[in-house]
């Protein structure tokens, strides 16, 4: 292998997209770039109108997502200082499930109508179409559609077909000028190589694709007369077989080449190899060289995604789905997360933490486990696992006059320490063992969090060594298209890296932890039935309009 061969790899997350350089010989990131959408996420009104959104919204702009391919990987390829020629390939991410309307070419929807809501991308974090997840969870449920139990026993609001029946009923117009209807993931991959293909990871986890299909027609048109054809918005057919133009692609696969304009944007020659499009998650298990069953990789970031590898398949309760193929291919992946983990944070400082993050990490710090006489459930997003429900919310229990802010901060950490502890539980007691808990994400800075968890969790944490994990792991897919490895498992043995037994549990703070777990248990059973809180959301809804 040339140790002059590169490639690149873009991550678009929820307010930026970042790009790393990387050598294929030895994964070493040369050079990398970020770009901050300039909408980040739209949540109140739509750009360039007076529009104003509902409550749960949360849309982003497709015009971020290029000037990303425009801006950052240039720039990362400058701060890199290698030669454009030497670049072999491009491989990309996106946060999933973020999906959006388009033409038969591909153009969004939004670019047409911009005062309409449901013509632009909506986020992964948009959770106003519970409603319409219920009624696809209940209706699957009473059938007994064999999809189900491969999510867990509930499809979320996050996802694809949620999404669209919303679309369906409050904007039928928009419904039948839709297309297609397809990831981020995948539209990126169209802009850069002119061909239009879904790749199985999105498919699988969010577009509800199972055993070779999707759900029934007679399903959908249970669900409403209206979604009967909902899926000739979508691929069909089995992984690899062309449909039309569509092809569903397998992970690492070449999805194309780089097209002429794609070049003009990137600095990227001609004809470079285009990785098939994956999500941040599923890809950095590749970078941390978590590709192996029982490897357990938690993306902690704004959100957490759990994902798992596995050669056993087998139903886990709340989870957001198991996958053929869908990490690796040969392999069954799970997925598992947390809706909300550094957005708690970060509402927390914005609106009671003056202080900032590291002063109020520097307080809770110096306290014993339990000394804040606190108890919080990590629901300030919605329930993603083992509840999958988004329409409940965040409690904390103990607070007294004497409650300072870095009672609640230390509080809130715990509970989504305690949250990743009822997955990794979850996921064992049906059957599925997790040998090695790997993080990866932003929050890795904080070391006084993953500490916490590995007490909590009462096993040691390995850490990603890379701060762009999804980056890198695009990257390694993106050697893979191009033909310098033979397989995933191959590139992310030369290229990914982690750092084993980072943290190790204190046995007497585990210990203490476990009472402390065994109170957040006992409020997750109480509020997760939903009564009280979906009240209380409800009448907040009908306050705000």
């Amino acid at each position: 292998m040339s140790a002059n061969k590169y490639v690149v790899g873009v991550d678009f997350g929820t307010l930026s997209g970042r790009a790393v350089v990387v050598r294929v010989s030895d994964g070493a990131e040369l050079g990398s770039a970020v770009h901050e959408y300039e909408h980040r996420v739209i949540e109140h009104t739509l750009p360039g109108t007076e529009v104003r959104l509902g409550p749960d919204w949360a849309l982003q702009s497709p015009q971020d997502w290029i000037d990303v391919i425009r801006i950052a990987v240039p720039q990362a390829i400058a701060a890199a200082g290698v030669p454009a020629e030497e670049i072999i390939g491009i491989g990309t991410d996106f946060t999933a499930c973020t999906v959006l309307p388009t033409t038969a070419d591909g153009t969004p929807l939004c670019f047409e109508t911009p005062a309409e809501p449901h013509a632009w991308p909506k986020l992964w974090k948009h959770h106003a179409a519970q409603p319409h997840a219920d009624r696809i969870n209940e209706l699957a449920a009473r059938r007994g559609e064999s999809w189900l139990p491969r999510y867990g026993g509930k499809i979320s609001s996050e996802w694809e077909f949620a999404k669209a029946l919303q679309v369906l009923e409050e904007a039928p117009e928009v419904y039948a000028r839709a297309e297609r209807w397809i990831e981020a993931a995948d539209w990126i991959i169209w802009q850069l190589t002119g061909v239009e293909s879904r790749n199985i990871c999105t498919v699988g986890y969010k577009g509800v694709f199972q055993d070779g299909g999707y759900p029934s027609e007679e399903y959908l048109a249970e669900l409403n007369l209206g979604f009967a054809g909902f899926v000739g918005k979508l691929a069909t057919g089995a992984v690899g077989e062309k449909v039309g133009e569509v092809t569903l692609a397998p992970l690492g696969g070449l999805a194309g080449r780089l097209t002429a304009r794609a070049a003009e944007w990137t600095g990227i020659p001609e004809g470079a190899a285009v990785a098939v499009g994956n999500v941040d998650a599923h890809v950095t298990a590749a970078a941390a060289d978590a590709v192996r069953p029982g490897q357990m990789v938690a993306i902690m970031g704004t959100s957490t995604c759990h994902i798992m590898p596995s050669d056993q398949l087998a139903e886990v309760p709340g989870m957001c789905g198991v996958v053929q193929d869908g990490i690796v291919p040969g392999l069954w992946g799970y997925e598992a997360g947390q809706s909300a983990v550094g957005d708690i944070f970060a509402w927390f400082v914005d609106n009671f933490g003056p202080d900032g993050h590291e002063r109020l990490t520097e307080l809770a710090e110096k306290q014993a486990v339990g000394q804040h006489g606190l108890v919080a459930l990590d629901w300030f997003g919605g329930n993603r696992s083992v509840l999958v429900d988004h329409n409940l919310s965040g409690v904390i229990i103990g607070q007294t006059l004497a409650t300072k802010p870095e009672d609640v901060y230390r509080a809130l950490i715990e509970s989504t320490a305690f949250g990743a502890r009822m997955i990794v539980e979850t996921f064992e007691k049906s059957g599925v063992p997790v040998e090695e808990f790997i993080v990866a994400g932003g929050l890795l800075k904080n070391r006084f969090l993953m500490q916490v968890y590995s007490d909590v969790l009462r096993r040691p944490l390995s850490i990603i060594a890379s701060d762009q994990g999804p980056a890198l792991g695009s990257a390694i897919h993106a050697a893979v298209a191009a033909g310098e490895y033979a397989s995933i498992e191959e590139a992310a043995a030369a290229m990914g890296k982690r750092t084993e037994n980072a943290y190790v549990p204190d046995e007497a703070r585990a210990d203490a932890y476990d009472r402390l777990y065994a109170e957040y248990r006992r409020l997750h059973d109480f509020f997760g039935d939903g009564q009280m809180l979906h009240a209380l959301r409800a009448i907040r809804n009908e306050a705000q309009a």
